[in-house]
C-alpha cells in the first residue's frame, strides 16, 4: 500500500514537471531578440537586445532606444534619430512603435496599428 502511494505521488510529480515544461517554450522576448533587416545600403535594420535596447538604421539614419520586450513582441520606446537626408530611401522604420515576430519575420506597425514594413531576421 504504501509503495502504492509512492509510486502514484512520484507519477504526479512527473507530470506536473512536463505540464510545465510544456509551458516553458522560447524564454520570454527571445524571439525578439537578435539583428533583423539587412545592413545593405539603404535598408532597414535593428539590433535587438534581451533589456530591449535596440540600435540600427532606417536606411538613412541612424536608430537607437530602448523599447519593452513582452514574448514575441516588441514595444518601442521614443526613438534617436539623426535627421539626415536621403534621396529615394523610405525611413518607415523611424516610425515604429511595435514588432511583432513570427517565425524569422518580425511585422513592424505605427503607433495607429498599421503595417508600416517587415523585416527578415539575419545571421548572428
Amino acid at each position: 500500500m504504501l509503495l502504492n502511494r509512492r509510486i502514484q505521488g512520484m507519477a504526479v510529480a512527473a507530470a506536473v514537471v512536463l505540464m510545465l515544461a510544456g509551458c516553458a517554450g522560447t524564454p520570454s522576448g527571445q524571439a525578439v531578440v537578435g539583428r533583423w533587416g539587412s545592413t545593405s545600403a539603404g535598408q532597414p535594420n535593428l539590433d535587438i537586445q534581451n533589456d530591449g535596447t535596440f540600435a540600427g538604421s532606417d536606411g538613412c539614419n541612424t536608430l537607437s532606444g530602448k523599447g519593452l520586450i513582452d514574448g514575441d513582441e516588441i514595444t518601442f520606446g521614443a526613438i534617436s534619430s539623426t535627421l539626415m537626408a536621403c534621396e529615394n530611401v523610405d525611413t518607415w522604420l523611424s516610425k515604429a512603435a511595435t514588432g511583432n515576430v513570427n517565425g524569422s519575420t518580425m511585422t513592424v506597425l505605427d503607433d495607429g496599428g498599421s503595417t508600416i514594413g517587415t523585416l527578415k531576421r539575419s545571421g548572428s
